[in-house]
């Protein structure tokens, strides 16, 4: 807390005033080969930029889970988080990591969307989602917002773990190096459109990107939506392919200033070419769709940089 009560002093400083004795302020991103990490790259430039009296830094996390709990400790200032797993730590859902509410998350606005990218050897015999049953499969870390979402999708298509030959509980960088030695048949990634990780697998092997069928999408409507990996997204891709997909956004504490969350969402909202360069996954962050989902309360700070350009009630 005491932290925070410097930052409000901090945070009030004229542009151009001296570093931020403070201490960095944390960008929660996910792992390197994912979207969330080059995004939180390249809000470290234009924070570093446009609120020169702040020091950040950018921290490689497990994602989601652990983005919000950290918040929740007051361990970092913003943060990327799936749209779904964020209601469970409002709900407080042990299963999903979050033993009680995680009352302290503010939501700054919304961000891309995840694709579920489910990979496999093209010799592999997975040609439907059905197929993964007694394969090798990486499903994420444990209780992140991947493994969360894989387990689900599992659960639609009427699968569990059990059912699987072997599980793996890793990172999307791990995961593809096992599955290119040929120890894994397939990984299950939920990341934005173009993830380091699919194409990576791409370049190594002949891969299958696996379709999601809409009724498998449709048993979790609450959380996914229908959506297709658009041809040629990915090396050897020639054909649209069917999944599911689900939204992210920015979050904060609701223990940050006021006006120290109103500059970091201006400087998103007001840089997001900058940030589509970082990803072609962050290419479809719009002002203008930032609040049209709130899945928990919008932080004071961002309400105001939204209602200044007219965009809440």
């Amino acid at each position: 807390m005491r932290f925070w009560k410097r930052l409000v002093f901090i945070a009030a400083m004229a542009v151009g005033a001296p570093a931020a004795q403070a201490g960095s302020l944390q960008i929660l991103t996910g792992g390197t080969s994912g979207v969330y990490y080059p995004v939180g790259l390249a809000l470290q430039e234009i924070f570093e930029r446009e609120l020169p009296a702040l020091d950040f830094k950018v921290l490689s996390t497990q994602a989601t889970v652990e983005n919000l709990n950290m918040l929740q400790r007051g361990e970092g200032l913003l943060a990327l988080a799936q749209g779904d797993i964020l209601a469970e730590a409002q709900a407080g859902n042990p299963e999903a990591g979050f033993p009680s509410s995680r009352t302290n998350i503010r939501l700054v606005g919304a961000a891309y969307p995840n694709f579920i990218h489910v990979i496999a050897h093209r010799d592999g015999r997975i040609d439907t989602f059905d197929d993964l049953a007694g394969k090798r499969v990486s499903v994420g870390p444990s209780r992140s917002g991947n493994e969360l979402n894989a387990r689900a999708l599992l659960g639609a298509a009427g699968l569990s773990y059990a059912d699987l030959l072997q599980v793996e509980f890793l990172h999307y960088g791990d995961s593809v190096d096992l599955f290119l030695k040929g120890e894994l048949d397939a990984v299950i990634i939920s990341a934005g459109l173009g993830v380091a990780a699919v194409h990576e697998a791409s370049k190594g092997a002949d891969i299958r990107i696996v379709p999601v069928d809409r009724a498998i999408v449709e048993v979790h409507s609450q959380m996914f939506f229908p959506i297709e990996i658009p041809a040629e997204s990915y090396r050897g891709q020639d054909e649209s392919v069917a999944t599911a997909a689900l939204n992210n956004f920015f979050v904060t504490t609701s223990e940050a200033p006021d006006d120290l969350v109103y500059g970091i969402t201006k400087a998103i909202f007001e840089n997001l070419a900058e940030i589509g360069e970082a990803h072609s996954a962050a290419a479809v962050i719009s002002r203008e769709a930032a609040l049209a989902a709130r899945p928990i309360e919008v932080h004071p700070g961002a309400l105001r940089y939204f209602r200044e350009h007219g965009l809440t009630d």
